[in-house]
């Protein structure tokens, strides 16, 4: 019984009504279905299942959420992205093919018309007028760029890759092919078209 009455006693208090992590991504669906401007706080905080003071005091105003959106979002895709990078055991052709077919799934994830990449989508517009945004995703994209250009030069190294190639010029046509993957995922290109137009390349990117 004492026991009973510590615990209860631990756990008098008013319980938090939400999921920080949880109301973080339902944010970045809303942001991602309807792009930055057309997102409200209260359309996130319905989402959410927060009233609108409550959103405002976990994470800022709009501006403050779709930052920490979008960082989230690069977090989860470049922690895809990495799995298959950084996995030596992989040749460089499955590692980049398991890279491609791995965002492309993040593309297709939403219900209904094919998504994209979230940064791309949403951020690349916002970034012309807001400085913090497009600082946040061009960073992001050197990022990738640099990790990308680890990976081939590794692959050059051991001879995956046949004479003096470029490796950063490898790696940006290797980011910027993901870039277009995204686009035309939006436009509505079917999936099994953008898995060959990634297989295609990656050949290239491989010397044939």
């Amino acid at each position: 019984m004492a026991q009973n009455k510590a615990t209860e006693g631990k756990g008098r208090g008013r319980p938090r009504a939400y999921d920080p992590q949880t109301a973080l991504l339902q944010a970045l669906d809303v942001f991602w279905s309807t792009g930055y401007s057309g997102a409200s706080l209260d359309s996130i905080a319905t989402a959410a299942g927060m009233n609108r003071p409550s959103l405002y005091a976990a994470f800022g105003d709009k501006h403050a959420l779709y930052i920490k959106a979008l960082e989230q979002y690069w977090e989860i895709a470049a922690a895809d992205m990495q799995a298959a990078l950084m996995d030596n055991d992989l040749p460089l052709r499955e590692a980049l093919i398991r890279l491609y077919e791995g965002q492309l799934s993040i593309y297709f994830s939403g219900e209904g018309q094919p998504r994209g990449c979230f940064a791309i989508g949403t951020a690349t517009t916002e970034a012309v007028e807001d400085p913090e945004i497009r600082e946040v995703l061009s960073d992001r994209l050197s990022r990738l760029d640099a990790d990308l250009e680890v990976r081939l030069r590794t692959a050059s190294e051991s001879g995956e890759l046949k004479g003096d190639v470029d490796v950063g010029a490898l790696a940006v046509l290797a980011s910027s092919l993901l870039h277009s993957i995204s686009i035309r995922a939006r436009a509505g290109k079917p999936r099994e078209e953008l898995s060959e137009l990634a297989r295609n390349a990656v050949n290239v990117i491989c010397g044939g």
